[in-house]
């Protein structure tokens, strides 16, 4: 049987194998509203910290591709919700682009009832769910959680419905957030 080093195992946090390169001092995980890192065991003292993870936006590699805003060079980057393709001229310019184009699931066209210039197109989250949205985003923030359907609200006038699937029937209602009335 292999014999387990307690010391590995200290009740303190303290990281046995790195010192601080300020002081001296083991280096301790904390945890803050950024997430783990290790920081000097001689805090006030010294403000000595190592992240644990790598920053977000980190580039990963360049793409070879001209950014479509600006003309610099698209880059992978590791962000905080995953892998995404930004400008390398990030600060002066914000272009993002995802990794793989959303795909286009509906049968028929739907104009996006806010901006009037795009159309909706089926989306998925970063848990998986299906949502519908303009095509324009950034610029037009237009989404709804249910199937879109052609139509006219009858209370507000709102241009576009959309199906509320239940375990017992099937409704539709207004796609206006403010309206959702049933039709």
């Amino acid at each position: 049987m292999n014999k387990i080093n307690k010391q590995l195992f200290s009740s303190e946090g303290q990281s046995l194998e790195q010192t601080c390169p300020n002081c001296g001092h083991p280096l301790q995980m904390r945890h803050g509203k950024h997430g783990a890192f290790l920081g000097c065991s001689h805090y006030p003292q010294c403000d000595y910290i190592k992240p644990l993870h790598p920053a977000s936006g980190q580039i990963i590699k360049p793409l070879g591709v001209p950014c479509p805003d600006c003309g610099d060079e698209l880059v992978l980057r590791q962000g905080r919700y995953g892998m995404f393709i930004g400008c390398s001229g990030y600060p002066e310019c914000h272009y993002i682009g995802s990794l793989d184009e959303p795909e286009d699931h509906s049968v028929e066209s739907f104009e996006c009832p806010e901006c009037h210039k795009g159309h909706l197109i089926e989306r998925k989250s970063r848990f998986g769910k299906s949502f519908y949205a303009c095509d324009q985003y950034p610029k037009c923030q237009f989404s709804i959680n249910n199937e879109p359907k052609q139509g006219t609200c009858k209370e507000c006038g709102f241009g576009l419905l959309m199906e509320k699937k239940t375990a017992e029937k099937h409704s539709l209602l207004c796609a206006s957030r403010k309206c959702q009335a049933k039709q």
